[in-house]
């Protein structure tokens, strides 16, 4: 066996997925099908915000007066919030920025931290903590989302009639525990039904605003940035504290990103400029001109655009539109928690492939699960979506500031060439504006903002233990270990009885022998026939090429497998096996056996951590998947070896 073997790249599951998430020329891009698909899962949440956030300016907490000059500045504002942070923020300049073909803060982290050799070390550990709170913050407004979508869809109801008023909550709540239990179909599947019913209700929605627009032409005027201007001057302090609620209209656009390897920059693009953009500008101008007829009738303004005999089917389709707005954050959320398993950020979650084309699809139970808990505890804790737009945008606005912040600290990377230097200055007139919104939210941290943030908060305390605790228990493992090379040379002079078959050892070091396998030939004194130690690694790129494996071999039928996955791939080693082709190696079912290491946590005489981290540390390494079901281990050939390790 030669010192290094190469095997070619294998997909995740063989048979099944294949590996194009890197790959925008692939079919995925070029089909008008995923264009309408991605506006299924892409655009529900950016898609629905008409229903709350023009209404919100003009009867929340930091409402103006429904004047001319403020509809229009609003309008202003709206209309270039959207032109300048979704069309040329994130759809021109942040999908460049994808890691091989994923996307979300996650990637864009592993991205500008991969090359920790030229970086220094607290400049890594700095942007690392960055990226892992951004993904917090954006969990945090994930769980929001739905709340908000759907119950400003049903409150829809009571513009026609109060008959519904009491059921408002339970129905809503409803609507959300449907959502969540069809997620196991997977992205592909619901964005093929949700896709024509957004194209749908883009189109109805733009109608509505057209027609509201031909009675009052000269709202058209709020394109102007000096109708923002002025109003943003004559209000002072109300005018900033109005940019919270403006924001409203752009929250989704992390959640695009995030949702990148689930469809491609095409699709994403062509849904946005040829779909969802004119949509939503029409109708936001429709409700702006409809406020210019009756300013008095701000309460549920989009609804009021539709004719008495079409209010109770916008009902319906506001309210499918709102289950669809729920999708983004929940298959973003879905590729946060795998690239946060694989990045050694999370202990280890089932996760499911629900597509045998796209790697990048999958559902993630307990991911799934929290979330459902989480926004139907904020349905019935908040009521109505009024008092939840209070709490919506602070996380969000956060989360787009950090991913400028990493885009722009490695821009040469992302956009190399003559125009490198302009469009860094366009990144930090980008970076001010992402500060200014987040400070005008940050105003309603006092009042409901404080629920997102403490949701971040809790998930990245829950981060840090675990990477805390992960990195001491390895420093303590390192002590112990022995380098395979000694063990094989122990091997060859001690001469142990070798009893037939193969066993294959699970290593979290490659190049030394694991716990589990020291402490067998140590009690046993024996050894198999063929002794392998497979150690799996995650490398800062989502999907890996050829270099996926490396075999060693050190003689007396001990071998060395190192199999690298990116943090958008699931290991399966079993499969890995079956790629090194191990000559004269029995690697037929009956023949193998799988041992692994069960660590009991102690504590030490002088605990490394502290009492609430380490049983904090305890109890999520207790409650992690087992390894056997995330490694795709045959269960009947699993041997545990159980040993205390003190922390």
């Amino acid at each position: 066996m030669a010192d290094k073997a190469k095997t070619e790249a294998m997909p995740d599951q063989p048979g099944k997925i294949q590996d194009i998430a890197g790959n925008d020329s692939s079919k995925r891009t070029a089909s008008w099908a995923v264009v309408i698909g991605a506006l299924g899962v892409v655009y529900g949440d950016l898609g629905t915000s008409p229903l709350y956030a023009f209404r919100e300016c003009f009867r929340g907490s930091h409402h103006l007066e429904p004047i001319p000059a403020n509809i229009l500045g609003i309008l202003s504002l709206v209309f270039w919030s959207l032109t300048i942070i979704i069309s040329v923020k994130y759809l021109m300049l942040v999908l460049r920025a994808d890691n091989r073909g994923e996307g979300g803060i996650l990637a864009l982290m592993a991205l500008v931290t991969g090359g920790a050799g030229r970086v220094r070390p607290a400049r890594v550990a700095a942007l690392t903590a960055m990226g892992i709170f951004g993904a917090a913050l954006l969990y945090g407004d994930g769980a929001i989302t739905p709340a908000i979508s759907v119950l400003s869809a049903v409150e829809g109801l009571n513009v026609a009639t109060r008959v519904f008023e009491p059921y408002v909550v339970a129905l809503s709540v409803a609507i959300l525990v449907f959502l969540f239990m069809i997620q196991r179909r997977g992205t592909g599947r619901i964005g093929a039904m949700f896709g024509p019913i957004m194209l749908a209700w883009f189109a109805v929605i733009g109608l509505l605003g057209l027609i509201a627009v031909t009675r009052q032409p000269g709202v058209l005027w709020a394109v102007n940035p000096l109708h923002a201007v002025r109003m943003m001057h004559s209000e002072g302090w109300r005018g900033f504290m109005i940019l919270g609620t403006v924001f409203l209209a752009v929250t989704g656009g992390e959640a695009l990103y995030a949702d990148l390897g689930h469809f491609g920059k095409r699709p994403i693009r062509w849904g946005w400029y040829g779909v969802a953009m004119p949509g939503l500008l029409l109708n936001y101008f429709g409700q702006g001109a409809f406020l210019l007829e009756g300013p008095t009738q701000a309460e549920n303004l989009f609804y009021r655009l539709a004719p008495s005999w079409g209010l109770y089917p916008l009902v319906i389709l506001s309210t499918m539109a709102t289950i669809i707005a729920s999708q983004a954050i929940i298959t973003g959320s879905f590729s946060l928690a795998r690239q946060a398993v694989q990045l050694g950020l999370w202990p280890r979650v089932r996760i499911e492939h629900t597509s045998n084309q796209m790697v990048g699809q999958i559902y993630v139970p307990l991911m799934n699960w929290t979330l459902l808990v989480c926004t139907v505890g904020l349905v019935l804790g908040f009521q109505e979506s009024g008092q939840l737009a209070g709490a919506y945008g602070i996380a969000v606005s956060a989360t787009m500031l950090i991913t400028t912040i990493l885009i722009t600290l490695d821009w040469k990377r992302f956009f190399p060439g003559k125009w490198s230097k302009w469009l860094r200055l366009g990144a930090l007139a980008l970076l001010a504006v992402d500060a200014v919104f987040l400070a005008s939210n940050s105003l309603k941290v006092l009042t409901s903002g404080w629920v997102p943030l403490a949701f971040a908060i809790v998930l990245y305390t829950l981060v840090s233990v675990w990477r805390h605790g992960r990195a001491t228990l390895r420093k303590n493992l390192d002590r112990e270990r022995l380098g395979i090379e000694p063990f094989a040379r122990s091997v060859a002079e001690s001469h142990p009885l070798r009893v037939p078959g193969t066993a294959i050892f699970l290593s979290s070091n490659v190049g030394s022998v694991p716990r589990a396998l020291l402490h067998n030939y140590k009690h046993n004194q024996v050894l198999h026939e063929h002794t392998i130690l497979v150690s799996a690694e995650t490398v800062e790129v989502p999907h890996v090429g050829d270099d996926r494996l490396v075999v060693r071999s050190f003689g007396q039928g001990i071998y060395s497998i190192r199999v690298t996955y990116g943090f958008s791939e699931v290991p399966n080693i079993p499969h890995a096996l079956k790629m090194a082709n191990l000559e004269d190696v029995d690697l037929s079912p009956g023949a193998t056996t799988f041992f692994l290491g069960k660590e009991t946590l102690v504590s030490a005489k002088r605990p490394q951590m502290t009492a609430w981290r380490r049983v904090l540390f305890a109890f999520m390494s207790r409650n992690a998947l087992d390894p056997t079901l995330f490694f795709h281990l045959p269960p009947n050939r699993v041997v545990e070896l159980g040993a205390q390790i003190e922390l």
